[in-house]
């Protein structure tokens, strides 16, 4: 990996990978919904899609056509606490791409009738979320699970948030928060990367001034049992417990536990609500992590009359971590699952890229796959135990539950407090 850093402060950054076909490249914003204010909820997410709705050079189907005319991706996508703009081309096409998205980035228009359109598309993507309950749930989950925090609100917002957004606070808030020292270019595949560092200050090298990132603070869990009545076929549900941040010592740990927990079809969890109970078809353990917090949480979908059931067989597999561990056979599979997913999932240039970013972002530094493998096979079965202790307390356990119990009750006494 190589950096450089233009004299306003933004980093460049990139991979070259010759044998690939392809390239992609990233303009990164560290910003995301994190740092907006209530009244903001849902602004970052806006003002990624007015990116692509139309610059001073090409309307918003000219940049479609532009791109799909060399078979490329263009796309966005805003996080809790970044967004990203980028685009995926053959390496014959890498100024095209690199053109687009400096257009994008700095002579968008945000034209009135533009983001009139956009807020009617929006709000239907806010819809569509809430009718889809395997998705909503994890929305709730948040909300409830780190009340009142900024992390806990959905990165699209609220229909209401986003009715209230015009013109002038979008260029507002682009001002404050799209500035050179919170901008990272990334680039992976077949590059050079003074090539990237040349169009980066050709494209962004006259852009001035710097942005602060607001101390939200970290979120403090709100244990307990939301129920949300809803007329659905089956009941979801999103079952959690505090994590870890991003740059944990414990990180390979707890995602090892994770994996074993319920991160594949020979996961814990998997193997004994699905396989052994037929209790579910969708089943999984996953990890929200974030710059000073994060969540370890279970999604199960199930029908009303198995709730109690369900969580008690988490609430056990959670608990039989606590005191066993891990078997050294387990444990060795797990390890070579987590090295054998890491390497698979980098075999596309856009993955690389995004990887460059995050470490960027997280760790301030490349870090080098060898050292991951060097941590993942350093955990022990003591490392296990440890740090599933810190994590599955029954008293710091959140459940929130949606869909129609058809009169069942859940009391705290379910989650084993």
């Amino acid at each position: 990996m190589r950096s450089t850093r233009l004299a306003n402060g933004i980093r460049v950054l990139s991979q070259e990978l010759p044998d690939f076909d392809s390239v992609t490249v990233g303009i990164w914003v560290e910003n995301g919904s994190r740092y907006e204010a209530p009244e903001q909820a849902g602004i970052s997410h806006f003002l990624e899609h007015l990116f692509f709705k139309g610059t001073e050079r090409r309307t918003a189907a000219q940049i479609a056509e532009e791109i799909d005319a060399v078979g490329g991706v263009l796309n966005a996508f805003t996080g809790k606490e970044y967004t990203c703009y980028y685009a995926k081309v053959l390496r014959e096409h890498l100024p095209l791409a690199l053109d687009l998205l400096a257009d994008l980035f700095t002579h968008s228009r945000f034209a009135e009738e533009e983001i009139e359109r956009e807020r009617s598309v929006i709000i239907q993507e806010i819809s569509q979320a809430e009718d889809t309950p395997d998705d909503y749930v994890h929305e709730l989950f948040n909300l409830a699970f780190w009340n009142g925090h900024p992390l806990s609100r959905p990165i699209a917002g609220t229909a209401a948030s986003v009715s209230r957004f015009t013109r002038a606070d979008f260029l507002a808030f682009r001002e404050a928060r799209y500035r050179p020292n919170r901008v990272l270019i990334c680039g992976a595949g077949s590059l050079r990367h003074e090539q990237l560092a040349e169009a980066a200050l050709q494209h962004f090298g006259d852009l001035r001034g710097a942005a602060d990132r607001s101390d939200t603070g970290a979120p403090v869990a709100c244990p307990g049992i939301a129920v949300h009545e809803k007329p659905l076929e089956q009941v979801h549900l999103c079952l959690g417990a505090p994590g870890i941040s991003q740059t944990d010592p414990d990180r390979y740990a707890v995602h090892l536990l994770n994996l074993a927990l319920g991160g594949g079809m020979s996961s814990r969890l998997f193997q004994e609500i699905r396989e052994r109970r037929g209790k579910a078809y969708t089943v999984y353990s996953f990890l929200s992590s974030f710059l000073d917090a994060g969540y370890v949480g279970v999604y199960v979908g199930t029908s009303a009359a198995w709730v109690r059931e369900v969580v008690e067989v988490i609430c056990a597999e959670m608990d039989r971590l606590t005191r066993e561990g891990l078997e050294p056979a387990e444990l060795g599979r797990t390890k070579n699952q987590m090295k054998g997913n890491l390497l698979l999932g980098l075999e596309t240039s856009d993955s690389r890229m995004s990887r460059i970013a995050k470490n960027e972002i997280y760790f301030g530094r490349d870090v080098p796959l060898d050292e991951v493998a060097a941590g993942i096979d350093a955990v022990t079965r003591d490392d296990i135990v440890r740090v599933a202790q810190r994590l599955f307390s029954p008293r710091v356990l959140g459940l929130t539950v949606l869909g129609d119990l058809r009169g069942e009750r859940l009391d705290p006494g379910v989650l084993g407090a």
